[in-house]
Formats: structure tokens, C-alpha cells, sequence
């Protein structure tokens, strides 16, 4: 490394992102508590704020869900914090984080407590509260060298579901950049993510006729017979590029009465953009099927959010840059694929290479045995102060 690369990353210190990581960590913000997202929101932007640029709080574009009725009803979310610095560089890239967790206001996951002296177990410290503080610590060395590469940093409140209040930001903010740096917890051993599959979240509405059960079941159309058909024919419907997970359904009613509601809710992940076209091929001819075997009504409620997430030759650069920062930092670096979908797949939809793995080393997440490893915040941060200082010195992927 050169004398000003290595000055770089003596800057960088545990103590902060530590202090952060606790700080923020202890604060709920489960994706559905708007309280603890705002709370969260206000705290990061006081954070980021020391950063060069303007800080805005967007408002989070509309979204739908199905209810347990089967009426579409308004799903509301937090607000997404956007920091844009030198927004007319010649050269700028984007990085991302998101704020919300998969913990609701009512989790007993709630606080923070020590493994060892090493590991923090903790709710979102990996994913990604420890992330979001290594981020701030890198692009604030970054910001000593006096770069000329500019950025948009992105911080959403709903990527734990899919990012669909912050869809069209993603994009907006992906338009134009040379590459994108997403920091989602590095897999285990510290790998990075490599190709992604896409993710579609699904609710079929089925609406059948109500009957008396004993009396003339003949006359009614069992909307919950069609909903469990609909949930075995998908389950069938699995192959090498193409995973199915029937979820739950909603619906049904008193024993002595045949329902005429049935909600099914279900997930499905194609691994390539072909994978995808048939996957959507697939369910639309189930639906014909379903509709008239049973003789009911069926609407079809969602779409592929997180398009699959192929490696190009420009991601392959990227990671070559990525890898080569690491190796200089003493850390040898390697990728995988993985079945796991993030913002990454949406930014690459727009043609960024990017690399989405660049957060804290952990594990357990999603669940309450959730930990971080301090070891990893120094490297990390270092990684992404050094990154970019190559990519300020001319390095395109």
C-alpha cells in the first residue's frame, strides 16, 4: 500500500463503531415499528451529518398489502435517510444500508449482552446496525483525503420486506454511478456474496361460495380446497432453478360451513432471469388451473420485487478491487453464491456492479441467537475507506 493508503486506514478506530453499534442496537426498529424507525432515522441522521453534502429524510412511496379479509389495504413505512455529497462529480457511486431489523416491538430480543469479549449478541447488531457504523467510520477517513469522487449513501426502513416503499430510490439513486458498495453482514467465515436468485412475495385471493356443509355442500366452492391445491401444485412446481415456499394460508370458517374465502400467501426465487420468465410463466397457467378446476375467483396479489442477481464481467472487476483491498489489509478474501436476496439485486437490476456483503462479520441472523464479532469492524471499515480511494484514483469496474 502506498504511504497515503496506509495513513488512511490508521484512522480507523473500534471504539466508535463499537459505542454505535450499542447505541443503535438499542433501539428498536423492527420494519412494521414506524416509532422506532423514526427514532432510528433521527439518530442516523445526526450520525451522518458530519459527513460533507445534503442530508434528506424521504417519504416512503405507497404500498399495498392484503389484508385478512382479502381487501388491499394501505401498508405504511418509515422514512429512508439520503445523503448525496458532490452530486456533480464526474465519478460517483452509491452505498446502501438499511435501518429496519426483523424484530417487532413486541420481540423479547430486545438488548444487547456479551458472548465473550469478542462477540456481541445482540438484535440487528450484525444485520445491520453493526454495518451501518463501520460504513460512517470508512467514509469519514475517506472524507480526509479531500476525494473528488462523489457518492449518494442510502439508508432505507424496509429492506427486511422487500424494499418496496424505497424501490424507486434504489434506482434513482443507482442511475449514473460506476459501483455500489451495500452492506449487508458478510456470510460465514467472512465470505462475500457473490450471484443472488430474485424473490417474489405472493398473496392468491380466493374467493369460492358459501353452503351449508350437510345440508348441500354440492352448491358451494370450497375456496380453502383450492388455496391448499394451489399450495401443493406450487410445492410440485420446484426444480434446480427455482425454489417455492407456501407459507400461510388465511381464510375458512365454521366446520358446518364450506368457506368462501381463502387467502395463500407464498414466496418464490428464480435463480436466473430466465429462471424468472418461467417462474412467471408457471404461475400464471396455476392460476388458469386453479380457477377452473374449483370454479372460484382468483386474484393474484404481488410480483418479483428483487430481480435474480447475475455476476457480470463489471461485478467481477469490482470484486477483483474488493479482494486485492483486502489482501493488502492482511485478509485474504473469497465469494459464493447464496439463496439470500437484498437491495444488491435491485441495484444490479439497474446495471451497477456492486458488491452487498461489505457490512459487519456475524452470525445467527433473524434469529435471537444473533451476534457480531468486534474483530471484523476495523477491517471493514478499512476496506471501505481504501475501496474508495481507489476508485477516487481512476479505477473503473
Amino acid at each position: 500500500m502506498t504511504p497515503t493508503e496506509l495513513a488512511l486506514a490508521e484512522r480507523i478506530e473500534q471504539q466508535a463503531m463499537l459505542e454505535r453499534t450499542l447505541d443503535w442496537a438499542g433501539i428498536n426498529s423492527g420494519t412494521r415499528n414506524l416509532a422506532g424507525l423514526s427514532a432510528m432515522a433521527d439518530r442516523l441522521a445526526n450520525a451522518f451529518s458530519t459527513l460533507p453534502g445534503e442530508l434528506l429524510l424521504m417519504e416512503p412511496e405507497p404500498v399495498e398489502r392484503v389484508g385478512v379479509r382479502g381487501d388491499v389495504e394501505a401498508l405504511a413505512h418509515g422514512r429512508h435517510l439520503l445523503l448525496r455529497v458532490r452530486p456533480h462529480a464526474e465519478r460517483r457511486v452509491l452505498l446502501t444500508g438499511h435501518m429496519d431489523t426483523v424484530y417487532a416491538a413486541d420481540d423479547p430480543f430486545q438488548r444487547c449482552d456479551w458472548i465473550d469479549d469478542a462477540t456481541l449478541h445482540g438484535p440487528g447488531t450484525a444485520d445491520m446496525k453493526g454495518g451501518l457504523a463501520l460504513m460512517l467510520e470508512g467514509l469519514t477517513a475517506f472524507e480526509s483525503t479531500r476525494p473528488a469522487l462523489g457518492y449518494d449513501l442510502l439508508i432505507n426502513s424496509d429492506e427486511e420486506t422487500g424494499s418496496l416503499s424505497s424501490n424507486r430510490l434504489i434506482a434513482d439513486c443507482a442511475r449514473g454511478k460506476i459501483a455500489a458498495l451495500t452492506y449487508e453482514p458478510g456470510l460465514p467465515g467472512g465470505m462475500m456474496a457473490r450471484a443472488r436468485p430474485g424473490s417474489g412475495n405472493f398473496a392468491a385471493v380466493i374467493r369460492g361460495r358459501s353452503a351449508h356443509a350437510g345440508r348441500n355442500p354440492e352448491e358451494g366452492r370450497n375456496a380453502l380446497v383450492a388455496a391448499s391445491d394451489l399450495a401443493l401444485r406450487l410445492a410440485a412446481a420446484v426444480h434446480p432453478g427455482l425454489t417455492i415456499n407456501p407459507a400461510r394460508i388465511d381464510g375458512g370458517g365454521p366446520n358446518n360451513r364450506v368457506p368462501n374465502l381463502a387467502i395463500l400467501h407464498f414466496n418464490m426465487r428464480p435463480r436466473s432471469p430466465e429462471d424468472q420468465v418461467q417462474a412467471q410463466a408457471t404461475l400464471d397457467g396455476l392460476v388458469a388451473d386453479i380457477t377452473h378446476s374449483h370454479d372460484v375467483s382468483l386474484h393474484l396479489h404481488g410480483r418479483f420485487a428483487r430481480p435474480p442477481k447475475p455476476i457480470t464481467p463489471a461485478t467481477e472487476r469490482l470484486f477483483g478491487l474488493v479482494a486485492q483491498t483486502a489482501r493488502d489489509l492482511g485478509d485474504a478474501l473469497d465469494w459464493a453464491d447464496t439463496g439470500g436476496v437484498c437491495d444488491g439485486n435491485n441495484i444490479a437490476a439497474s446495471g451497477v456492479p456492486v458488491i452487498d456483503t461489505m457490512g459487519a462479520c456475524g452470525g445467527a441472523i433473524h434469529s435471537p441467537d444473533e451476534f457480531m464479532l468486534i474483530s471484523s469492524l476495523v477491517p471493514r471499515a478499512q476496506l471501505t475507506a481504501l475501496i474508495l480511494h481507489r476508485l477516487d484514483g481512476g479505477f473503473a469496474p
